[in-house]
C-alpha cells in the first residue's frame, strides 16, 4: 500500500510558477512509475506528465510540453511537478498517481495504468 500526499498548490497570476510535490509513504518508492494528472470542472481527467521508475523516461502532454517538468527523488520518496508560464486554463485540481513497475516497464500513460492516487491539490491561475 502506498499513500500519496500532494502539496504546493495555490493561487498564482498568469505567467507565474508553482512547484507541486507528491510525497509517498513506503520503502519501495524507487519501484514506482509516477504521473501527474489534472481535472478541471466539467472536464475529463488529463495526464500531464509521467515518468518511469528510474525517472529516465518521461511523457508530457502537448498542453504542458515546454512549460512543466516532472522529476523524481527516490531518496526523498517525492515526485515533483515544476510548472512555469502558467495560464488561466491550467486552473484545476492536480493529482499525483503511482504505478508499481517492473524494470523496463514503459511510462504509464493512461489513468487505468495507475495503482494509487493522491487526494489532489487545487491550482488556480488568475488572469
Amino acid at each position: 500500500q502506498v499513500q500519496l500526499v500532494e502539496s504546493g498548490g495555490g493561487l498564482v497570476q498568469a505567467g507565474g510558477s508553482l512547484r507541486l510535490s507528491c510525497a509517498a509513504s513506503g520503502r519501495t518508492f524507487g519501484s514506482y512509475a509516477m504521473g501527474w494528472f489534472r481535472q478541471a470542472p466539467g472536464k475529463e481527467r488529463e495526464l500531464l506528465a509521467a515518468l518511469n521508475r528510474n525517472g529516465g523516461t518521461t511523457y508530457y502532454a502537448d498542453s504542458v510540453k515546454g512549460r512543466f517538468t516532472i522529476s523524481k527523488d527516490n531518496l526523498k520518496n517525492t515526485v515533483y511537478l515544476q510548472m512555469n508560464s502558467l495560464k488561466p486554463e491550467d486552473t484545476a485540481v492536480y493529482t499525483c498517481a503511482a504505478k508499481y513497475a517492473a524494470l523496463g516497464y514503459r511510462v504509464p500513460d493512461r489513468p487505468s495504468d495507475y495503482d494509487y492516487w493522491g487526494q489532489g491539490t487545487q491550482v488556480t491561475v488568475s488572469s
